[in-house]
């Protein structure tokens, strides 16, 4: 990997993985439209690390008044409204969790085509416009019901089908039942914490069964400059939602996926 490869694979995964026009759309298409080799899985994984170091880091408040809370609830303390939030993300994990065990060598070899991926872009960005047209709801991540949690974890297995966005259709689940758009895309990048964790044990556990050279300081550069740009997109995407919404990401998903059908039907 030459330098320019590292920054530009390093930016667009901190930037794609919380804006919901699917990372693993961009990581496909970089490989099918460039001469550069494949960054191989040891960057992909500094890539993640670098995704969820920026995650928490942004949510350390929330995540440190959870974590007390879910603690004191399995001690028989009861469970406040941080402690029910912890439960509800680990809840919402599951589905997409058990999907990925089951259907993760179908998915890796079977579904990494661009015309998938073209497909995920404009079906769920469409999908993504009209639960942000429509969406009126006023409530915070906090109101969420176990069930709705659960129905948002299953939107989220679909993620799995490269060009759907995680973050895009779980911020869609949660707009069509009823979270403001705020609520919806912190809810969203809360789940991506266990997600990320457990994406990134698999690749490790790849990684370490198939052991390649390694290059430390193109992986440590990646992660950094993963983290940074992942950490600005948390930021700025929340207060710009506010005022916009998601209207201009579903123009993109749209522009975007119509270029690759374009390009390669």
């Amino acid at each position: 990997m030459d330098w320019l490869q590292v920054l530009v694979l390093s930016i667009l995964q901190g930037l794609t993985e919380f804006l919901p026009i699917s990372s693993s759309a961009h990581l496909i298409l970089v490989p099918e439209l460039t001469p550069w080799p494949d960054q191989g899985l040891a960057f992909d994984v500094a890539l993640h690390l670098g995704s969820l170091a920026a995650v928490v880091l942004y949510f350390r408040h929330d995540l440190g008044r959870m974590l007390v809370s879910w603690w004191a609830s399995l001690r028989g303390r009861g469970t406040d409204a941080d402690g029910r939030l912890a439960w509800w993300v680990l809840l919402a994990t599951v589905p997409v969790g058990l999907v990925g065990l089951a259907f993760h060598d179908l998915i890796q070899e079977a579904m990494r085509s661009p015309l998938i991926v073209a497909a995920g872009l404009i079906g769920f960005g469409l999908l993504l416009g009209y639960a942000d047209w429509r969406g009126r709801g006023s409530r915070s991540e906090y109101q969420l019901t176990w069930k709705q949690a659960l129905w948002i974890g299953a939107a989220q297995a679909l993620a799995l089908i490269p060009g759907t966005s995680r973050s895009g259709i779980t911020i869609t689940a949660a707009l069509l039942l009823g979270l403001s758009r705020e609520g919806a895309a912190r809810f969203s990048f809360l789940l991506s914490i266990p997600v990320i964790v457990l994406a990134g044990g698999l690749e490790t556990l790849t990684l370490i069964r198939a052991p390649q050279a390694i290059d430390w300081s193109v992986l440590v550069i990646g992660a950094l400059l993963s983290g940074i740009s992942a950490y600005l997109c948390i930021h700025y995407f929340l207060a710009f939602i506010k005022r916009i919404g998601m209207q201009p990401f579903v123009a993109y998903r749209l522009l975007l996926g119509g270029w690759l059908l374009w390009l390669f039907w």
